[in-house]
């Protein structure tokens, strides 16, 4: 199969190596508040989702406003730990530039925050690195497929020559909903056998894969 136009990346657990940090700070904010602190794995089970959304998974119970001081919490607490920026995973920043080096567009389709994404773009010097990002907390999150088509929108592309790369089922369910191509990486945090019930391409190991 010929390569993509269009190349789409989640970005924590996918990109940079941010799981454990994300899991830390949600554990964080609940013991500060005192809710109950739930395992790493639960934790890890709704990276990649929108914040709302990761907060009703794992507290359906909770009110309105008491989900509002558990989201702050967890962003002071993640502010506080990312002041250095989670690392690039092996081999994927410079993939990203060979990318772009052969005329791919590049997007980012993420469950962080558009305040939360443009800092670490920042941090890492890659502001306008991307042709086109989405954040949940500017429209619908994951697997709601609305920031792919709102991408392929912007970058007049059509779904069947964009590829999604992503480390949840999350980013492939709404990949196979927008009608795109899709890709899962093996060491992010859902299994791939969950992954590839939404119809990957492959599993790789590593995004240098997807230079070959």
């Amino acid at each position: 199969m010929s390569p993509p136009r269009l190349f789409i990346f989640d970005w924590d657990g996918t990109l940079t190596d941010s799981v454990a940090r994300i899991v830390g700070c949600l554990g964080s904010a609940a013991r500060e508040i005192g809710l109950r602190v739930r395992s790493e794995t639960a934790y890890g089970e709704v990276i990649g989702l929108g914040l709302p959304e990761v907060i009703r998974r794992l507290y359906p119970e909770l009110p309105e406003d008491i989900a509002g001081v558990y989201r702050d919490r967890y962003a002071a607490h993640f502010i506080a730990a990312d002041t250095e920026p989670s690392a690039f995973f092996p081999g994927a920043l410079e993939a990203l530039h060979v990318l772009r080096a052969r005329g791919h567009l590049l997007a980012v389709a993420t469950g962080k925050s558009r305040r939360g994404l443009d800092r670490v773009l920042g941090c890492h010097g890659l502001e306008g690195f991307f042709d086109a990002t989405r954040c949940a907390d500017e429209t619908a999150s994951k697997p709601d497929p609305r920031m792919l088509t709102e991408i392929f929108a912007e970058l007049g592309t059509d779904p069947a020559d964009s590829l999604v790369v992503g480390d949840t089922e999350f980013d492939m369910e709404m990949a196979a909903l927008a009608g795109a191509r899709r890709i899962g990486v093996s060491y992010g945090v859902h299994a791939p056998d969950r992954l590839a019930r939404h119809g990957t391409e492959k599993i790789i190991s590593g995004i240098a894969e997807l230079l070959l």
